[in-house]
């Protein structure tokens, strides 16, 4: 099993940006985070950035990644943020969220806060997607609202977990990761503009993981409004 990814940034048409993300890839291990922060100008990017480095530096030192140890790696990002927000009153408002993904010969294990999602696709179908943790998601299990109107909802920036704030509850999970399958971990601000399905059609003619992202940021450019909100992703393709 061979990994490769591809990593793409951009402030938006915000003036600056908030997200942050850090990806790794050595044969058939990998590891990838990415974090999108709240809290304005000299706040956002710091929370995600403590996000991202303390997250990052946790999963390449542990001796074997699982729910429980990455679980770990997120409490200890959430304590990071505290600290600073102590230190300096101007950052006390600070927030993040954050989604992480470790790949290896064992399989796949991941976890996130906040609404940064990872997908996943096997097969050429999306095999799943993690679950947002904001006042709109929270509707659509409830059976108010449809699942595209998750996408537009009023209510959707109103997040109900996320890093720099207790109780910090964020969610793990693993999976099978075989030849073939795809990732993908980004921001709010890319897939709030490419549905589910054109990102699974996109994958089933794309030869690299860069290309994926390329014809995904064509339906973006599109879409976007001015003013748009940073915007990142993460695309990983499991290889033989």
């Amino acid at each position: 099993m061979k990994l490769r990814a591809y990593t793409y940034t951009n402030r938006g048409g915000r003036d600056h940006n908030e997200d942050s993300l850090r990806a790794w890839t050595e044969g058939s291990r990998g590891i990838y985070v990415l974090a999108d922060g709240l809290g304005g100008h000299a706040c956002g990017e710091v929370a995600s950035a403590l996000a991202v480095d303390t997250i990052f530096t946790g999963m390449s030192e542990a001796e074997a990644l699982d729910e429980a140890s990455l679980l770990e790696r997120f409490q200890a990002a959430n304590g990071e943020i505290l600290r600073r927000q102590q230190e300096n009153p101007a950052q006390a408002e600070m927030r993040t969220t954050a989604v992480a993904l470790g790949l290896s010969e064992e399989g796949a294990v991941w976890a996130h806060i906040g609404d940064s999602r990872l997908y996943h696709f096997s097969g050429g179908e999306l095999a799943g997607v993690t679950k947002d943790h904001s006042v709109t998601y929270r509707k659509f299990l409830g059976g108010e609202i449809s699942y595209m109107d998750v996408y537009h909802d009023d209510d959707r920036s109103r997040l109900l977990r996320v890093l720099g704030r207790e109780p910090c509850k964020p969610e793990a999970d693993r999976g099978a990761a075989a030849p073939g399958d795809a990732f993908l971990l980004c921001s709010d601000g890319f897939w709030e503009f490419v549905y589910n399905e054109e990102m699974q059609a996109d994958l089933c003619k794309a030869p690299t993981p860069q290309a994926w992202a390329e014809e995904m940021l064509l339906r973006h450019i599109r879409r976007t409004p001015p003013g748009n909100d940073n915007f990142s992703l993460i695309a990983v393709f499991v290889e033989e």
